[in-house]
């Protein structure tokens, strides 16, 4: 076994047993000699609108279904973003995975440019073989800089191709304050983004539910075993809930972190950028994914009504009315204090013409948080009401006249 390859194995089995050794660093723009150690944060009891004086240049905290921002802190700084620029690589990764442009156990060979990578990286031979899968673990797990590349030309032919698509795709997740320059994070004049943008991009990644297969895994290992991986995200194991989701620093940025956590059915996403220490950027994340637990939720809202109370009169119908259902739900982050102040109003049409169709909307529900109309939810018609013929018409004449 070559020795390079030897070192992160040896390095993750000091950690795992808890060795008191003089532990090295074996990637340059990412510190693994602390990830045992836990974070030394208290957990925050605070009240929205607290400062929470989080100790980096910017940070935001954003709920991941709906993109609501429930703290910030200098969010549109630009800002060099180091490796958690890979959070836009694996986006596009994603995208290729589901077009099936190629499987996760699909090998991709490495390039000399690739193998070139300084940084946080696996060590790739030019021409050495590697599986989709194996490589995603060794960008999420150890932010290897020479698997991303790998990945982006299997995409893009080359990984400046590859670059103007993650710009193309910046740009259209309302991404307006970033350039990317390259698909790793090392620093490069001009390669920048915000803590909100960074937010935006996290919450894309989040849809894809194969992501959470390599962001959740502590150490795991390549090549057969014979190198080992351990997650730079200290959150991963300290955290209860962590879904994610990428770590990053060089010396340009800082300490950099994009931690997302998940509590019923909360999703959130706490971005921060340039800390000084490692310990800023975990730190401050658990404080605000704490604080954002406390104070919020995610409110799934979907009234209940029966058939006979969403009733709407039909005109010139083969029936005289049409049932409706509500189909539908309202998603809407509240303070937790205000779960007991949702309310609804149902709406519906004073009359409809026929013909009328399956699914058609003869009204909605209104949904309210207090005072405050957050949502509506349509009503649609439950089944066919088919328009009333001139012999129909004439039979119920006569039926009404027989009846005088």
């Amino acid at each position: 076994m070559k020795l390079k390859r030897f070192l992160p194995v040896a390095l993750c089995f000091f950690i795992a047993f808890s060795v008191t050794v003089s532990a090295k660093t074996v990637t340059k723009d990412e510190e693994i000699n602390d990830l045992n150690e836990p974070i030394e944060c208290v957990t925050v009891d605070a009240a929205p609108g607290t400062s929470l004086d989080i100790k980096a240049k910017s940070a935001v905290l954003m709920e991941q279904y709906t993109g609501d921002v429930l703290y910030e802190q200098n969010p549109d700084e630009k800002l060099k973003p180091a490796s958690i620029t890979k959070i836009m690589s694996l986006i596009l990764i994603m995208e290729a995975i589901e077009r099936r442009d190629f499987t996760p156990e699909e090998v991709v060979t490495a390039s000399e440019h690739a193998a070139s990578m300084g940084g946080s990286q696996i060590w790739l031979e030019p021409g050495e073989g590697m599986t989709v899968d194996d490589l995603l673990k060794a960008v999420v797990v150890g932010s290897a800089n020479d698997a991303t590349v790998a990945l982006a030309e299997k995409i893009a032919g080359s990984e400046e191709v590859f670059v103007g698509k993650m710009n193309e795709k910046a740009k259209s997740l309302g991404m307006n304050n970033t350039t990317f320059k390259n698909c790793t994070g090392l620093d490069a004049e001009g390669h920048i983004t915000t803590a909100y943008d960074v937010a935006l991009m996290s919450r894309e990644l989040l849809k894809y539910p194969l992501i959470k297969k390599y962001s959740t895994i502590w150490m795991d290992s390549i090549r057969n075993g014979e190198s080992e991986l351990v997650n730079t995200n200290k959150l991963v194991r300290f955290y209860e809930g962590t879904t994610g989701l990428k770590t990053g620093t060089t010396s340009g940025a800082g300490y950099c972190l994009s931690a997302s956590a998940k509590r019923g059915n909360t999703e959130l996403i706490a971005v921060v950028m340039g800390g000084d220490t490692s310990g800023d950027r975990f730190e401050g994340a658990k404080k605000m994914l704490d604080f954002g637990f406390a104070n919020y939720s995610l409110f799934e809202i979907s009234p209940e009504r029966k058939g006979d109370e969403l009733t709407v009169t039909v005109r010139g119908g083969t029936e005289k009315t049409v049932k409706g259902k509500i189909s539908g739900t309202v998603r809407k982050v509240g303070k937790n204090a205000e779960k007991g102040q949702i309310t609804d109003k149902i709406v519906l049409k004073s009359d409809i013409a026929a013909p009328v169709k399956e699914g058609d909307v003869i009204g909605v529900a209104e949904v309210y948080i207090g005072k405050e109309k957050v949502g509506e939810i349509p009503i649609r018609a439950e089944n066919d009401v088919k328009k009333t013929g001139i012999f129909v018409t004439f039979r119920w004449i006569l039926s009404g006249l027989f009846k005088l």
